[in-house]
């Protein structure tokens, strides 16, 4: 990280940060035309053993699905936070932001009750509402997570 002192790595804050996101940008590849596709998804998070793990669910058809079944590897980028800081003089206008950017590794996951139990996390960090999810509906979505294998967490206060 170029800017060292917006670096954030205190996991507090870091968990703060996460839990203000409420969008998570997929990069995936596409060989097809050798570019990204990025796409904006609703998440959810869960810290295990020190790592990072990220939860979507989505069509079970689509581009996101087609290339993901052809690379598992994303990039991943959130931010929330924002807000202008204004000054007299254009040049001294300031942001501030948070923002965590990394890498990982998909995964399906196909048994029912995994589904429903991360359908309803994902409930929870849109809403702040505990859903019980039924197993009965979980055939009709794809439900993912990224491992994630690096991130780095930035800050402009």
């Amino acid at each position: 990280m170029r800017r060292e002192d917006k670096e954030v790595t205190d996991m507090t804050k870091i968990l703060k940060i996460l839990d203000s996101c409420t969008v998570c940008r997929l990069g995936i590849y596409d060989p097809t035309n050798e570019e990204a596709y990025i796409v904006p998804m609703n998440f959810a998070y869960q810290m295990k053993e020190g790592k990072l793990f990220l939860y979507f669910h989505s069509a079970r058809r689509g581009r996101k699905i087609d290339l993901l079944s052809r690379c598992l590897r994303v990039t991943f980028e959130m931010d929330c936070g924002h807000q202008l800081i204004p000054h007299d003089r254009p040049c001294e206008y300031g942001y501030r932001y948070s923002c965590i950017m990394g890498t990982g590794t998909v995964s399906f996951l196909s048994d029912p009750h995994e589904k429903a139990a991360v359908l309803s996390l994902l409930m929870k960090k849109m809403t702040g509402r505990n859903f019980v999810i039924e197993e009965k509906a979980t055939p009709s979505v794809s439900v993912f997570y990224v491992e994630v294998r690096q991130f780095s967490c930035k800050a402009q206060n």
